[in-house]
This record gives structure tokens, C-alpha cells and sequence, in this order.
């Protein structure tokens, strides 16, 4: 009884235990019920469904918003939607990245959503771990906020300055080492991630690669990197890890299930990168501030933010008003 108490009502990362039990068992009926009920046979998703399911995530995470706001203050709710937002926003041009992937392999619509879900789980633990770390690091070294600053500003301006460059996966390191250290069948193999094949040279049965699990590895690659970014950025909102980690976490679960509506309009939303930029460098401008005692408040990030992803993407949406559909793999 006494463990079960220190379990619930103990302070895990500054937060008591049974907050984290319910985020865990939230996630966990989502994935489980995406899974084992909406997707349980492999489907096409269309736009609307996608719309749908991205609806219910949004749902979900304004729920919990609201309950993080009941339950521990204003701050800390303003805080969550913030992080969210911000995290929505960096995490969008992660979906068109993971569209060239597919494009790239030829992954049909149909086996995508098994990507992505499989993905998400990677992503689930990855985040766990970069902000653990991020937060460690934080609470020793205060002044390592200069450097998380820093580098977004200087990400902003990389993004702000690069155009409208495109994934070379041919060239990608990653991709790469796996042809060199893996076999890869050419052929898809349904939804299946590896096969057993005889190895070209020896004769004997080995394990193969299919495409699927290609295309998998470097979406878990993709949101690596893009971490790198987003994790940081929302330390400019909030030190507390419990908010940093749901909001990512709610802000990954909507954007994966909003990829079917996307990616089928990848070209109309192609200003959004300006968008990201600037918000990148106006987060790495108040997390820099941080460590010097200014906080620019939290209500006017999160106005600020909206403001500024809903300018890019109404602009690339009027600008591309003309252009013809793209079709999709």
C-alpha cells in the first residue's frame, strides 16, 4: 500500500506520479484503439478521415489542456497549449519530409499509416529521452539555454535562407549504411518489414530489409533530427518536463494523423517554411532571454505563434490557389 502510494502521489521530474499514469494511459488508449479498432485491416485513409482523426487528437489534447489548467493553475495550462502549438508548427515541415520518403520507396497509401504508427512509437521513446537529457542538462548548466538559443536562431536563418530545397536521399548517409550493412529487397512484401530470402551470394536463408522497413528507419532518422530543433524551442515556454513532454507528444499523435491531408497538398503550403523560420528565431531569441531573467509572457508567445503559422499557411494557400493537385503513391 505504502509503494502504491509513493507510486501515485510521489514527485517523479517535479510532478506527481499519478499525473504521469494518466498521460501514460491516455496515450496508450489512443495508440491501442487507432490501432486495434480504426486501422485493425490495412485501408487507404482519405483526406477526410484524416481530417477526422487529426480532430479527435486535437479533441484529446484540449482536454488534457484544460485538465493540466484545473489541476495544477493558469500558467501551467497556458504553458501546455503553448508548447503544443509551438510543437505543431515545428513538427509540420517533419510531414513533408516523411512524404518524400515515401514517394522515394513507393510506399502505397495503404501500408503508410503503418509507418507512421510504428514511427510514432520510436518517436515516443526518442522525445522521452532527449527531454530527460534536455532537462538535466538545464537544471545543472543554466547557461547551456544560451546555446539552445542560439542554435535556433541560427537553425531559423539556415531554414529562412535555404528555398525550397528537397530531401536528396540518395546522397543520405543513413540510406547508405543500410545498403551497405543490410540486404534491401527492391520489391515490396505487402506490410510485412523483413523477409527471409537467400543471400545472393551464399545461398543461404537470411534476413532481408523490405522498403516499408527502410522507409521506417528514416522517418525515426527525420523526427530525430527535427527534435533537435523542437525540443529545445520549447524550453523557451517551460522548464517543467511533464509539460514539455505531453505537449510533444499530443503535437506528434495530430500532425501524423493529419499526414493523409497534407501530403496530398504538400505544394499549396510552400511559404510555410518562411513561417517556421521566423518562429524558430523568435523562440531561440526568449529562450536566450531566459537565463538572463527577462520572460516574455506566455499568453503573447502563444498569440504570437498562431499569428504567424496562420499568416503562412492562409499566404501559401492564396499563392497556390491556381496550381493543379499532386498526385500521391
Amino acid at each position: 500500500m505504502e509503494l502504491l502510494s509513493a507510486l501515485l502521489f510521489g514527485s517523479f521530474l517535479g510532478t506527481p506520479g499519478y499525473f504521469w499514469l494518466i498521460f501514460i494511459g491516455l496515450v496508450a488508449t489512443l495508440l491501442a484503439f487507432d490501432l486495434g479498432v480504426l486501422h485493425r485491416g490495412n485501408h487507404e485513409i482519405s483526406a477526410r478521415e484524416s481530417f477526422m482523426l487529426y480532430g479527435g487528437y486535437v479533441a484529446v489534447a484540449a482536454a488534457f489542456g484544460a485538465w493540466v489548467w484545473w489541476s495544477r493553475g493558469a500558467q501551467a495550462g497556458l504553458e501546455f497549449y503553448t508548447g503544443y502549438i509551438i510543437e505543431q508548427s515545428l513538427a509540420m515541415d517533419n510531414i513533408f519530409v516523411i512524404a518524400t520518403i515515401f514517394a522515394y520507396f513507393s510506399i502505397p497509401r495503404i501500408y503508410q499509416h503503418r509507418v507512421l504508427f510504428w514511427g510514432i512509437l520510436g518517436a515516443i521513446i526518442m522525445r522521452a529521452l532527449m527531454i530527460g537529457l534536455g532537462a538535466a542538462l538545464v537544471i545543472q548548466f543554466n547557461w547551456i539555454l544560451y546555446l539552445f538559443g542560439a542554435f535556433l536562431v541560427f537553425t531559423g536563418y539556415k531554414m529562412f535562407s535555404a528555398g525550397e530545397g528537397h530531401a536528396d536521399l540518395d546522397n543520405n548517409m543513413v540510406l547508405q549504411w543500410l545498403r551497405r550493412h543490410f540486404p534491401i529487397t527492391r520489391e515490396m512484401h505487402g506490410e510485412r518489414f523483413t523477409v527471409q530470402q537467400p543471400h545472393p551470394k551464399t545461398g543461404k536463408m537470411v534476413t532481408w530489409l523490405t522498403p516499408l522497413a527502410v522507409a521506417l528507419i528514416l522517418v525515426e532518422v527525420v523526427d530525430l533530427i527535427f527534435a533537435v530543433d523542437s525540443v529545445p524551442a520549447i524550453f523557451a515556454v517551460t522548464l517543467d518536463p511533464f509539460i514539455v513532454y505531453t505537449s510533444n507528444i499530443f503535437a506528434i499523435l495530430g500532425l501524423r494523423s493529419l499526414y493523409f491531408a497534407l501530403a496530398a497538398a504538400m505544394h499549396r503550403f510552400k511559404y510555410l517554411k518562411v513561417s517556421l523560420a521566423v518562429i524558430l528565431i523568435l523562440v531561440g531569441i526568449k529562450i536566450f532571454l531566459v537565463p538572463m531573467g527577462v520572460k516574455i509572457d506566455t499568453l503573447l508567445s502563444l498569440v504570437v505563434t498562431i499569428v504567424i503559422l496562420a499568416s503562412g499557411i492562409l499566404y501559401s494557400l492564396w499563392k497556390t490557389r491556381n496550381e493543379p493537385a499532386e498526385s500521391q503513391a
